[in-house]
């Protein structure tokens, strides 16, 4: 038996606009094989198998992490559709039913966290749903609101925006995913050609592999996408201009993290330390070497002494390094985050802003 990407009822706008993925055949197998190679399909990832000793999933976190709780959310189940009404079932990933039921394909508008709900999303709509973060600006204003600064609050604690937020990071201003301080603006959704501005039209739907090929028709001379920038500027500070937009984004996270080390000793007088691997990421460094070994990156070495000066860059420092793809989703909107951050905390400790350029 042979189905075509068309014959599963693929959003229209996926057809017309990634015709070389949308338009090959595939046998159900390969469909199915696809599917298992991809992170949706991965049965034994903790985004499917976090909550198995507590035997559900709870509402909050049900519809994007099981799909008997993306259904619920879509109201496929035949319940109010934008709510999740019962808990999800564990160990079910997200299978062929969350995207293919009628709901899904007609779904187009999605709220954000910052209570923006951004509509005429088309074929965006199901991967934005579960790929808008959990925390927006609002979010650490009001936690943040009539304190000083400067003064570490045993009310503060980290605020975590959550994993893979692409959609947060597309549409920038627009959702205010990141920390957005105030007095400056903001890039709103990036909007690349029509043929790779779709989620679906760079990354294959099943593996969500990225298709890389026709990258190089618009940017020619680039020896791979890491390589891409169209802008020439020195953002990061490091004099280099002739690497890709990743670096520049990559060099200038590193120096939040150099800055929100300094900050943090010279401020909040304890040492603080990231550790991408282990919730809540941020911890005490106890000995101060700059690194969080796996007997500190544990759930009781939190770390707590912060200020909302902390809070406000530790926050958007956590948004970059959890889209591993801002550099093609919204590099703009990340290098001001990252470079508003660095600025702020330098306004308390000595960092060397003199190179840094904002986009």
């Amino acid at each position: 038996m042979r189905l075509s990407f068309k014959s599963l009822a693929i959003p229209a706008l996926f057809l017309a606009l990634a015709p070389p993925l949308a338009a090959q055949e595939m046998s159900l197998s390969d469909i199915t094989e696809a599917w298992l190679m991809g992170p949706h399909g991965d049965h034994e990832s903790p985004s499917f198998t976090h909550w198995n000793e507590d035997g559900a999933v709870p509402e909050a976190c049900a519809a994007c992490h099981s799909e008997t709780g993306m259904l619920d959310w879509l109201g496929a189940d035949g319940t109010e559709a934008g709510v999740v009404n019962h808990p999800g079932t564990i160990n079910m990933v997200i299978g062929c039913a969350s995207c293919h039921v009628s709901e899904a394909e007609a779904l187009d508008a999605v709220p954000f966290p910052s209570g923006v709900t951004v509509s005429g999303l088309g074929g965006n709509a199901t991967c934005t749903m579960c790929h808008s973060g959990r925390a927006a600006t609002g979010d650490v204003t009001a936690a943040t609101a009539d304190m000083d600064p400067d003064a570490v609050s045993a009310d503060l604690s980290f605020i975590n925006v959550h994993y893979g937020i692409a959609a947060a990071t597309m549409h920038g201003s627009e959702v205010s995913g990141g920390f957005e301080y105030a007095g400056q603006t903001y890039a709103g959704r990036f909007a690349h050609v029509p043929s790779a501005n779709t989620c679906v039209a760079c990354h294959e739907p099943h593996t969500t592999e990225v298709a890389t090929e026709s990258c190089a028709a618009c940017h020619q001379g680039a020896d791979d996408i890491t390589a891409i920038r169209t802008q020439h500027v020195d953002f990061d500070g490091d004099g280099v201009t002739s690497d890709g937009i990743r670096d520049e984004i990559e060099g200038l996270h590193a120096r939040l993290d150099a800055a929100i080390r300094a900050y943090a000793t010279e401020v909040a007088g304890q040492p603080i330390g990231y550790n991408k691997d282990s919730y809540p990421y941020f911890f005490i460094d106890g000995n101060d070497d700059g690194t969080i070994n796996a007997g500190e990156a544990i759930y009781p070495n939190q770390y707590d002494s912060w200020t909302p000066r902390l809070l406000m860059a530790a926050y958007n420092y956590q948004v970059v390094a959890k889209d591993g793809g801002a550099w093609v989703h919204n590099p703009r909107y990340a290098l001001q985050l990252l470079h508003d951050s660095v600025l702020s905390l330098s306004e308390r400790v000595e960092i060397d802003t003199g190179g840094l350029q904002r986009p």
